[in-house]
Formats: C-alpha cells, sequence, structure tokens
C-alpha cells in the first residue's frame, strides 16, 4: 500500500523555499521559519509569490514528487512534471480503451454511477439530521433524483446521454446544498455553481477544496502510470487533465462537499472569512485558507471502508486505489471498472 505522505502548503507571500542537503527550508526576509525532511513530503503547493529554488525543482522531478503552484487565491497556475513514467503498455491500453465508444462508455457509466450514488448517501444522511421539515423535503427529493439517475445510467447509449443525465443529477444535488447549511445561513445560501470566479462563500470552499483535490488525481494518475489527460468521461481539451477530473468525480462528495459543509455548520469558517474583489470574485482570507488547509489534511487522514480493498483505507488514499482498479480494468484483469461507493 503507498504510504500516505504529508502535503506541505506555502501560502506565506515572499517565502524562499530551498533544499538543504535532503532537508526542505523555509525562509522569509532571510531568516529560517520551518523546516522538515525532504523524504516525509508527498507534495507540496505553492501559493502566489512564493520563490523555490532550482535544486528543490530538480530533486522533486527526479523523486516524481509533486509541486503545484497556485495563485495566491488558491486558482491553479501549473504543476511540475518530470519525466515520464509508467508501463507504456498500460498507457497504450487506455488509448484503445479511449478509441472505443462501448469501452469509454462503460467506464464513464461506472464513474457517474459512483459519483451520484455518493452523492444521494450526503444527501439522505442530511435529510435524517435536518430539523426544520422542508429541508428534509427538499433534501429527499434531490436523493430521490440521485437514485432515478443511477437507473438512468444503464439506458444511456452514448456519453452526451450520460453526461446530460449526470448534469441534470447534479443540478438537482446543488439545488439542495442550502439545506444542508445549518449556521450562518443566509451568509451561506448556495444558488448554483459558479466556478470562474466563485461568487459566493460556498463556491469559493468549493472551488478551493476541488483545486487541491483535482492535484491529487493527477498525483494519483501519474503514481499508477496512466496519462491523467486521457480522460473517459470528461471531454479531452488541450490542458486539461480529464481523466483526473474523471477519479474526481467520485470523491467530491465524500471528501470536498462533506468537508466544507462541516466546517460552515461548525462555525469554523464564519462569513467574515472571505473578501470581496472586482468583478464579484469572492476569495478566502488568509487565515480561513489555512484553516481549511489543516481541516483538509486530516480529512484525508481519516479511514474509510473500501469495499473493493476489503478493509478502511486513509481517505487520502482512495484516489490512488482508484486509479490502480482503473489500470486493472484497462490491461483486462477484471471486467469492469469498480468506482469508490462510501458507505
Amino acid at each position: 500500500m503507498k504510504q500516505l505522505l504529508n502535503t506541505l502548503y506555502v501560502q506565506t507571500q515572499g517565502t524562499y523555499v530551498r533544499l538543504d542537503h535532503d532537508t526542505l527550508k523555509l525562509e522569509v526576509e532571510r531568516e529560517m521559519k520551518f523546516q522538515i525532511p525532504l523524504h516525509h513530503l508527498g507534495s507540496i503547493v505553492i501559493f502566489g509569490n512564493v520563490l523555490v529554488s532550482p535544486f528543490l525543482i530538480h530533486r522533486c522531478a527526479e523523486d516524481g514528487r509533486s509541486l503545484v503552484w497556485l495563485s495566491e487565491h488558491g486558482q491553479f497556475k501549473g504543476r511540475l512534471a518530470g519525466s515520464t513514467t509508467g508501463n507504456v503498455l498500460l498507457r497504450r491500453s487506455q488509448h484503445e480503451a479511449l478509441s472505443s465508444a462501448d469501452s469509454t462508455l462503460l467506464i464513464a457509466r461506472h464513474i457517474v454511477a459512483g459519483k451520484l450514488q455518493n452523492a444521494r448517501s450526503v444527501l439522505m444522511r442530511a435529510a435524517r439530521e435536518a430539523n426544520d421539515a422542508g429541508d428534509r423535503t427538499s433534501l429527499s427529493a434531490a436523493a430521490q433524483i440521485q437514485a432515478q439517475s443511477i437507473q438512468s445510467t444503464e439506458r444511456a447509449e452514448d456519453l452526451d446521454k450520460l453526461r446530460g443525465i449526470e448534469g441534470y443529477a447534479a443540478k438537482a444535488y446543488f439545488g439542495a446544498f442550502t439545506s444542508m447549511v445549518r449556521t450562518n445561513r443566509p451568509a451561506f445560501t448556495f444558488t448554483e455553481r459558479s466556478r470562474r470566479p466563485p461568487r459566493d462563500p460556498i463556491n469559493a470552499l468549493l472551488s478551493f477544496v476541488y483545486t487541491l483535490l483535482a492535484g491529487e488525481c493527477v498525483a494519483a494518475c501519474e503514481g499508477v502510470g496512466l496519462d491523467p489527460q486521457m480522460g473517459f468521461l470528461h471531454a479531452l481539451r488541450p490542458g486539461r487533465p480529464a481523466l483526473a477530473l474523471d477519479l474526481m468525480e467520485e470523491l467530491r462528495t465524500p471528501l470536498a462537499d462533506r468537508l466544507v459543509l462541516t466546517l460552515v455548520n461548525r462555525g469554523q469558517i464564519k462569513p467574515d472569512d472571505f473578501i470581496d474583489r472586482p468583478g464579484g470574485a469572492i476569495h478566502l482570507t488568509d487565515d480561513a485558507r489555512k484553516l481549511l488547509l489543516t481541516a483538509y489534511q486530516k480529512r484525508k487522514q481519516e479511514e474509510v471502508p473500501h469495499t473493493i480493498a476489503g478493509a478502511k483505507v486513509p481517505l487520502g488514499l482512495v484516489a490512488h486505489i482508484q486509479a490502480r482498479l482503473l489500470a486493472r480494468h484497462l490491461r483486462g484483469d477484471t471486467p469492469t471498472y469498480q468506482p469508490f461507493i462510501q458507505r
């Protein structure tokens, strides 16, 4: 089993990150602020105006360690890519499957079904815990749409119809999202998904965590030897990690959405933790972003049952397990790809 290593998030603007033998050191205005053995880190995420020494970049490339650059407010900018690794025969199988409409649809159908089942579980749990009758009705209705949509995926004849089913279910899910907010609801009312830029606090939180999760899924694909840009559900576009976005679908509600709801409902994230930017964009404050990153790391450490693995595994390892399951299917070891479904 792959060891779940830590991710270092560097947010302080003007920080210089360098490598001293096998120790990573962070300096601000030439003053040492933090150091950690490099082998303790699985990835490094840089926010905004942070300098990284060439020797550290070279070492990360050599080791296959993930190094990601984000804007100061969490928008993805770039990712370090070292030499191509992995089994070339696996990548060839991946490309061959993508050339087959039947194979592509089969994999995409299971990805969507897994996503919808996880969304249904979150909605049903929220409905059971809701105190307001109107909230229970809204959440139950959205959960029912997820169930109906799961059945519809079996009848989808092509990718366009499958994506339409997924989009309809997602609209119902996000339409009931506000009913899962129990604290400071007027400030955290959610109307619709907005990405670039996020236009309300919930969208700002979701977009930030989704960016982190997408990076984890890219690393999972590359760790197995799959091409992260060659996906089955998401359309292929230059620069788009379509396969990583495919794997991410199953993890949106268990990892990202539930984390956001927990922080809001516990009052850990408050209405004054956001900044209005020109053009209607909403961003997290520095302190709120630090809190969210800490909570995200803790959430990844939580163990959840994994049916295929037959044991509890850290949630942060699920993307790696799913990438391996997909690789097994592409190699012909298993007849279908089995999505992650949280029980």
